[in-house]
């Protein structure tokens, strides 16, 4: 099932109250919170305090991506704030295993995220830890960035990875997805869409804009159940 994020650093920042009831309203699944360092990358945007704030007035599940320096220092904050799920970045942790392992014990969902010149390797031996590999479509730090296309067969390659070792890892990609691009990474294998500029900027708003991206996740859906169904026909 695809399933749609729509990323708070693309929204109004004296609006985000009204940005994530908007987002569950318009059939959102996630909200994404892009948390930055100005090391990491170099934005700095906002802490824990943000998703405590936003927790009492959505049901969403609150989707954290730490692009921070030393993460590992702010799983707690994350977790008592209520944050769903914890995802942090393959370059920016010295124990990553260690990291991982954190976020599980403090019994929410794990997630590594790899950068577009990191090779699917530096997270094989991760992935048994994992629910969410997300894998970053461009350079982290700035929205609107345009997809990077090439990484499409890393999607493809973790999805092969995942799937022959049957590990329920979800694929999650950020960056340049909209209406266009989304359908092309779920073909690829990926099933979570984190989108900011697409969805916060979109003309016919908010609403308008998840529409937009279910329906173009909906024809890969009806591409995939034909395929399937040839196969098993023959």
């Amino acid at each position: 099932m695809h399933q749609i994020a729509p990323s708070l650093l693309a929204a109004d920042f004296g609006r985000f109250a009204e940005a994530a009831v908007a987002c569950q309203q318009g059939g959102a699944e996630y909200l994404h919170f892009d948390v930055m360092d100005g090391r990491f990358v170099p934005p700095i945007t906002y802490g824990s305090q943000l998703v405590q704030a936003l927790r009492s007035r959505s049901s969403a599940f609150f989707d954290v991506h730490l692009m921070i320096i030393e993460p590992e220092r702010q799983i707690e904050n994350f977790v008592k704030a209520g944050a769903d799920g914890i995802t942090v970045h393959a370059e920016a942790c010295l124990h990553l295993h260690r990291t991982l392992a954190e976020i599980k014990r403090q019994g929410k969902r794990c997630g590594c995220a790899i950068n577009p010149a990191t090779p699917l390797s530096a997270v094989e031996y991760v992935l048994p830890l994992l629910d969410l590999l997300l894998i970053m479509t461009v350079n982290p730090g700035y929205g609107g960035q345009s997809f990077i296309r090439t990484m499409l067969a890393k999607v493809e390659a973790a999805r092969e990875l995942i799937d022959r070792n049957g590990y329920p890892v979800e694929i999650e990609v950020d960056g340049g997805i909209d209406y266009e691009t989304a359908p092309l990474a779920a073909a690829a294998g990926a099933e979570i869409f984190v989108a900011g500029t697409h969805i916060f900027r979109h003309p016919e708003g908010i609403s308008a804009a998840i529409q937009s991206l279910k329906s173009s996740l909906a024809s890969v859906d009806t591409s995939l159940e034909l395929k399937c169904s040839g196969s098993a026909a023959e």
